[in-house]
Order: C-alpha cells, then sequence, then structure tokens
C-alpha cells in the first residue's frame, strides 16, 4: 500500500468517526472488480458504489473532472454526465488522473472527493439502499456505510448518471 492510499483511508475513517458515521470495516482478499469484492464481503452488487472518474470537455481548453458513483450492476451513462455539465465531449480519465485526483489506486476509489477539482455526482438508485458498499482507496478493505451518514457527510450532487 502506497503512503497516499493510507493517508486516504486514514482520512476516510477520520471523518466518518468525527462525524459520528455508522460504518462497518470488511477486511478481505484483494480484490478491486465490482463483482467480485461484493461476493467476498456479501452485500449485493447494486449496494456496492461504483466509482469512476470521469473527465468532461467544456471548451477547447476547459476540462472538468467528475466521480461519477453509480450502483455497482449499472454503468455510467457518460452522455449524462455530459450533458449534466453541458460538456462537448466526455469520457473516462486516464488512470494516472483518476488516481491522481481520488488519491487512491483503481478499484479501490472511495464515493468522496478529497480535491477540488473533483465534482462529486451520485446516481439516486445508489441512494435507495440502506448501506452502501465500496473499498477504503485499499484492494483489503471495504466499509458498510449508512447511506443516510453517507448522504450528510460527503454531500453529492444526485443526478441520473447510471445506464
Amino acid at each position: 500500500m502506497t503512503t497516499t492510499e493510507h493517508e486516504t483511508y486514514t482520512k476516510l475513517i477520520g471523518l466518518l468517526d468525527e462525524r459520528g458515521a455508522r460504518y462497518r470495516i470488511h477486511e478481505h482478499a484483494e480484490e478491486g472488480a465490482t463483482e467480485a469484492v461484493s461476493a467476498l464481503r456479501g452485500n449485493a452488487v447494486e449496494q456496492a458504489a461504483k466509482c469512476i472518474v470521469v473527465m468532461v470537455k467544456l471548451g477547447k481548453k476547459t476540462k472538468r473532472y467528475v466521480l461519477a458513483v453509480v450502483p455497482g450492476d449499472r454503468r455510467v451513462d457518460l452522455g449524462a454526465v455530459k450533458a449534466l455539465l453541458g460538456g462537448s465531449y466526455a469520457g473516462f480519465a486516464t488512470p494516472e488522473v483518476a488516481e491522481r485526483l481520488a488519491r487512491s489506486v483503481s478499484g479501490t476509489i472511495l464515493p468522496f472527493s478529497f480535491d477540488e477539482e473533483l465534482a462529486l455526482v451520485v446516481d439516486p438508485a445508489l441512494l435507495e439502499q440502506p448501506e452502501i458498499f465500496f473499498n477504503a482507496a485499499r484492494l483489503d478493505r471495504s466499509l458498510a456505510l449508512v447511506t443516510a451518514d453517507y448522504v450528510a457527510i460527503a454531500e453529492p450532487r444526485v443526478e441520473a448518471i447510471a445506464g
């Protein structure tokens, strides 16, 4: 585990504890794929927060980045993300950019943004679950977090972005 991932994990746990969030930690074999890690944790795939960093071009020299969070059994609708920001193009950010903005490696990206360059947008279908599950900036550790606490702490923009 890199220092950055360790810092991101520690920052998340500190934030959740400070805000009195209700969560459980799941330790498991290293896994970043949504379906496989959901099986290890014992949660339904639709309860998993799939987190994808999307790059949206707003003009020739202007880009914005969105942390798109959708249920684990759905895909990010790039057209919806593009329309949401009024962009001309939307695509997946490069792994290097995604990992820098998310402060963790692919497969462990949190449904929280700790970078002002990364706008957090969550599909409402995920928020219908009583708890959400996600890798916690580590391949070997996940959290189950009460959804109401997630919304209160992360304060995401809620928009239909799942396809």
